[in-house]
């Protein structure tokens, strides 16, 4: 199985953005602690993307 490198961290960013969001949805939740998962992320999106670009074959 191969797997490029930065695609985990792209895939996971882009499931923990997505929880980020739903915590921001819900009316109960600890907004601070919704857009700091959202901004995680993120990151995780931007780093994993970026690798993804640096090491093309």
């Amino acid at each position: 199985m191969n797997i490029r490198e930065g695609m985990i961290p792209t895939v996971l960013g882009a499931a923990v953005t997505a929880t980020g969001y739903a915590l921001k949805q819900k009316r109960g939740s600890n907004k601070m602690i919704a857009n700091t998962v959202f901004g995680f992320g993120l990151a995780h999106i931007v780093l994993g993307t970026i690798d993804l670009v640096e090491h093309r074959r």
